[in-house]
């Protein structure tokens, strides 16, 4: 799965991204300029930043059918010699998980967990209780991630951050919208999005960039200067890159807007599209060239004092549109509250005739605002107005039938008990119709309004104070206005899947979209039959089919190839490279990515649903599973992240503090040292634990107390030996200074021996140093809590966490508290397992085991305990052992005799067992010289001689 955000991706790339550079102040400001002159008043206001200057904002989306994985990377310098805070702040959609967060300050890399919720934890103020509760959110609504850390003067910090959504489709579109608010200049700004579909592509639009919250979409078509789209049936690629002067232009204060997307796909009426991977599979159920059905609609407008001015009339602009709407089949009614209870026409709804509808304007016109809120009374009104007519004769069997309720407060007026008004209202409504809820402003009660609205199969949307109301209600109403089906229930083969999301739909809109993902339960079946039943206006519909499961495999297969190959050729910086790359990677498990978001979704709907405590606790347990598991950060998950310390010469440590006894990083107070984000309301993210891989190296290594095992594959034999070293003693145990420039160290450090061992004390290593001096000097230093990797750059990585880096010839990949891998030069591979205890034994020490995977870049005159061997063939001689004695034999070395005997050794942190030759006495005769030559001064000793090759 997800590890580190992009850090796994592309070592070499990343490890060349974070390589400071310093100079003239401004330098980096016009990096994208040159020949260009940066005009005066643009350096001019560079100058007089006084926070640190973001030199690059590279983001990047891949959708993969609708699927969307952004990633964000910023760097940012700090041109001051004093440490300076820098902020990291990126809106994201309200309905998008955060997957990952990481930042590398001071060469050290800092990797977020996530962890669930507890009861203690309080949620962020300012937050949205409402939209994040449940998981959804009108495609408006953004969420703001922040983060603050110090940077050390003259030094750079990179922030990185991934989100994944799935693209909703509204009035026959989906839409993607990418904050561009770096709140400055910035040096190089560059925004590459990838959309590969199943289906082809049409109507692909870039809208001008969108200002304000939810602001209305501009008259004009032309889409932001510099922007780059190119289509290829399923495959589109857009590019946005302003450099300094252009952003200028657009705002000096780096607000820039949305830059926004829209687009759809072409589709077939039948059962949908359905797509097949690695297990999983994912409907997209979206008919067409059906009738409308007709509805019956209630409209209960809230017309207290909070209403007067610009809400009240944009209500009543959008009521106006939505009145010439109507269809001649439709029936209506409206209701207005404050303190008191109006209804426009008492004791049933009307058709929509030219002369209702004009009677209606009237009714509209003539509100004015005054009065508390009355929603309890309100709702209760239109529910059994509604309810009543649908137990008329006069109502029609496949209409659709819905209360739209809108409200620009809390209740005051009446009951004012949230759960009381609930419960109310499911005794109105009664399952027969649907209540969609519509907040505006910030004095409103979104969580009562979203509950309302989930317990009676509605939607709530959010309108922002400094939205345009009008639009967005004629917009909302659009949504949920032209009704096409009815009682939707999609089956599938009972004994084929499980865990299926949510497939049983009340209605179905116009230019809306069905997704339901699921889990095959047997894979080796060759088909899925599927079958959808639904009430049209005049007919019972039933759609169903056998959907051929290998071959929507491999199609899927094939597309998600096309995906991360487009991603690839994305055109941009070795940044943009790098995140595509990562992307890409993320696209193979997209199916089974969609299933967890759209799981988590369902179950934090139920969980808001809940009628019983015990209810509650069941469905928050599975979304808080389903959360880590897929690392999503959701209302019950919380992210946490180490912060730097700066200490007061502006460096950042070095140490990485020890671990809390609650797994949280602990800060010098023993305090967690930090907890992120100011998402406005503490949206959710989980992470997957990385699992430890399976190891399928080589057996030549140096593991235990120490325990030295070397493979000769051309011999066909097995070697072992021990070294029975002193605490403090450097060991040499790869040694090609000479040729290709490597030397690998290891430390040993003391413990007692267990009870009963005839050893007074055992020794295992404690760190492990290699050393490259070619084509420059660069080391990486591995202990069993932290690693060192000093080339270009220097960087910290935390063993707990799982990350990959690069830098110069060396680069190194975490897989969190299990192993690190070492690769020199792309041929020269190196694995240290890390062997942790967490309630150790007097005994026991946390060590570490030393293994060569590869060893092809090393050269035949390799030395050191183990090095000496990679190249040498052995022969074995049997000898007669008398009675029961153990086999004994001989081995031939570089023409000298070694005694040797039948033993059996664990490897692999005892995976795994072996059977080898061992030689005693501190394998004498078998090396070269005596174990004393081995010995080393200090840990980034290279040598000459005998162990220094």
């Amino acid at each position: 799965m997800l590890l580190l955000l992009l850090l796994c991706c592309s070592p070499t790339a990343l490890g060349q991204l974070v390589e400071p550079r310093f100079g003239d102040e401004l330098a980096d400001f016009d990096l994208d300029l040159a020949p260009r002159r940066v005009p005066r008043q643009v350096r001019t206001i560079l100058s007089q930043e006084t926070k640190p200057h973001i030199q690059e904002l590279s983001i990047q989306t891949t959708v993969v059918s609708r699927y969307a994985f952004t990633a964000v990377y910023c760097a940012m310098l700090n041109r001051r010699s004093a440490a300076a805070e820098g902020v990291f702040q990126f809106q994201i959609p309200a309905a998008a998980y955060v997957s990952n967060f990481t930042m590398i300050i001071g060469g050290r890399v800092y990797q977020s967990e996530v962890t669930p919720k507890t009861k203690k934890v309080k949620p962020e103020t300012g937050g949205r209780a409402g939209t994040k509760e449940s998981g959804d959110a009108s495609p408006e609504q953004v969420e703001v991630f922040r983060m603050a850390a110090m940077i050390p003067g003259r030094n750079r910090a990179v922030f990185l951050l991934t989100y994944e959504e799935l693209l909703r489709r509204r009035l026959g579109r989906y839409e993607l919208s990418t904050s561009l608010r770096p709140l400055q200049l910035v040096s190089r700004l560059r925004l590459d999005v990838t959309i590969v579909d199943h289906a082809p592509v049409t109507g692909l639009t870039v809208l001008p960039l969108r200002t304000g919250a939810a602001a209305k979409s501009p008259a004009r078509s032309e889409h932001p200067v510099t922007t780059v789209i190119k289509v290829e049936k399923n495959v589109c690629r857009v590019t946005f890159s302003p450099n300094i002067v252009q952003q200028a232009k657009i705002t000096t204060n780096g607000i820039l807007g949305d830059f926004v997307i829209r687009y759809d796909v072409q589709r077939d009426m039948g059962i949908g599209d359905i797509q097949v991977l690695n297990g999983h599979f994912v409907h997209y159920f979206a008919p067409k060239d059906l009738p409308a059905v007709p509805k019956n609609v209630v409209f209960v407008i809230d017309t207290s004092a909070s209403m007067s001015g610009t809400k009240i009339r944009q209500t009543k602009d959008a009521l106006f549109t939505i009145l010439r709407d109507l269809r001649p089949g439709d029936r209506f009614n409206f209701i207005s509250f404050s303190n008191r209870v109006k209804v426009w026409r008492p004791h049933s709804l009307v058709m929509a005739t030219p002369l209702n509808v004009r009677d209606a304007k009237k009714f509209i016109y003539m509100l004015v605002p005054n009065g508390g809120t009355n929603i309890d009374g309100a709702i209760h009104t239109g529910s059994s107005l509604l309810g009543e007519y649908l137990s008329s004769p006069d109502a029609s069997p496949n209409s659709v039938s819905l209360v739209v309720f809108l409200t620009d407060g809390r209740p005051t007026v009446g009951e004012v008990r949230s759960a009381a008004i609930l419960g109310n209202t499911r005794s109105s409504v009664k399952d027969k119709f649907c209540v969609f809820t519509i907040g505006i402003g910030d004095d409103v009660d979104y969580r009562l309004l979203e509950r309302m609205a989930l317990e009676n199969c509605g939607m709530m949307r959010r309108i922002d104070e400094d939205a345009d109301a009008s639009a967005m209600l004629k917009g909302f109403y659009d949504e949920i206005g032209t009704p096409l089906l009815s009682d939707i229930r999609i089956k599938y083969t009972e004994d084929s899947v499980r865990y299926v999301t949510q497939h049983q739909f009340t209605n179905y809109f116009n230019g809306s979209e069905i997704v339901i993902a699921g889990k095959l339960s047997n894979r080796s079946a060759e088909s899925l039959h599927v079958q959808v039943t639904a009430s049209s206006n005049d007919k019972t519909v039933v759609l169903e089919t056998d959907v051929p499961l290998r071959r929507r495999e491999t199609e899927t297969e094939k597309h998600v190839k096309a995906a991360k190959a487009a991603g690839g050729k994305t055109p941009g910086s070795g940044v943009a490279q790098v995140l595509g790359v990562a992307l890409g990677s993320i696209a193979d498990d997209f199916v089974e990515r969609l299933w967890g978001f759209l799981s988590v979704k369902d179950g934090l709907r139920s969980r808001l649903r809940s009628q019983t405590s015990k209810e509650r606790e069941d469905h928050s347990r599975r979304a808080t599973d389903l959360s880590l598991t897929y690392r999503f950060l959701t209302p019950l998950t919380h992210l946490v992240v180490e912060k730097p310390e700066v200490l007061a010469d502006g460096t950042v440590a070095d140490e990485l503090p020890d671990d809390g006894e609650d797994g949280e990083p602990q800060g010098s107070n023993g305090k967690p040292s930090g907890q992120i984000s100011s998402l406005s309301n503490d949206i959710g993210k989980a992470e997957r634990p990385p699992a430890k891989k399976s190891v399928t190296f080589s057996k030549t290594s140096a593991d235990g107390d120490p325990h030295f095992v070397v493979d000769f594959p051309l011999s066909k034999l097995t070697v072992c030996f021990n070294i029975n070293g002193e605490p403090g003693h450097v060991l040499r145990l790869v040694s090609d200074h000479k040729h290709s420039g490597v030397t690998v160290n290891g430390k040993l450090i003391g413990a007692p021996a267990p009870p009963g061992s005839r050893k007074l004390q055992r020794t295992y290593f404690s760190a492990i140093t290699i050393v490259v001096d070619r084509p420059t000097r660069a080391y990486i230093e591995v202990t069993p809590k932290k690693v060192i990797l000093d080339g270009r750059d220097r960087m910290v990585l935390p063993c707990r966490s799982s990350a990959a880096v690069s830098s110069g010839a060396l680069s190194v990949a975490v897989v969190g508290n299990a192993n690190v891998t070492v690769t020199v030069g792309g041929n020269i591979v190196f694995v240290i397992l890390l062997h942790l205890y967490k309630n150790p034994a007097p005994y026991q020490r946390d060590h570490l085991g030393f293994y060569v995977a590869s060893s092809k870049g090393l050269s035949h005159d390799c030395h050191g305990l183990l090095g000496q061997f990679l190249y040498q063939e052995v022969s074995l001689a049997l000898l007669a052992a008398p009675g029961d004695a153990k086999p004994a034999a001989a081995l031939t070395v570089r023409q000298r005799s070694v005694p040797v005997v039948r033993k059996s050794r664990r490897i692999y942190g005892g995976a795994q067992s072996v059977d080898c030759w061992f030689a005693r006495n501190n394998a004498a005769a078998l090396i070269d010289g005596r174990y004393e030559d081995y010995l080393t001064t200090h840990m980034f000793d290279t040598g000459e001689g005998l162990n220094g090759a």
